[in-house]
């Protein structure tokens, strides 16, 4: 029973870490979508028109595309929400943390390396080529990616 404790802290706490980058890409991105709007309506209305608005024009469009980064990363943080961290899995799923024999992941969203415990993750989304090759597989199992061959060592 202490290794389900164990193992359900590291998920929990990879879960944590996750949810805290991700809360910052969402600050980043309101952030600078904010100062491009407010860049843009500095200039509204200054004397030299068409030199101004196509800065407001370029303003617009810089807004417009943090405004996407801001939506995506809600809706990945949205994904992150719906994983319960106190579950252990059995099979590779949303929510598993898998211990291979060349590295660790944990099946969240497309985090990228997280930090835990002074071990490497990479929290991968479940649309990705990786966890595909490894979806519905168990502890003892191998499955091939990349022209590599992965041993799952432990799925939690």
């Amino acid at each position: 029973m202490i290794v389900t404790t164990k193992n359900l802290e590291i998920k929990q706490r990879l879960l944590s870490e996750c949810l805290r980058i991700q809360n910052v890409q969402i600050q980043t991105a309101k952030s600078a979508m904010d100062e491009a709007q407010e860049s843009a309506n500095e200039h509204q209305g200054a004397g030299i028109e068409d030199k101004f608005e196509s800065f407001r024009e370029a303003c617009q469009i810089q807004r417009d595309m943090f405004a996407k980064q801001m939506d995506e990363a809600i809706t990945v943080l949205a994904i992150l929400k719906r994983i319960v961290a106190t579950k252990e899995n059995k099979i590779i799923t949303l929510g598993s943390v898998v211990h291979t024999n060349l590295q660790k992941y944990f099946v969240s969203a497309s985090v990228g390396e997280v930090q835990v415990n002074g071990e490497k993750y990479f929290a991968i989304s479940t649309m990705s080529p990786i966890f595909k090759a490894m979806a519905d597989k168990t502890t003892g199992e191998t499955f091939t990616f990349r022209d590599k061959q992965y041993q799952i060592e432990e799925v939690f």
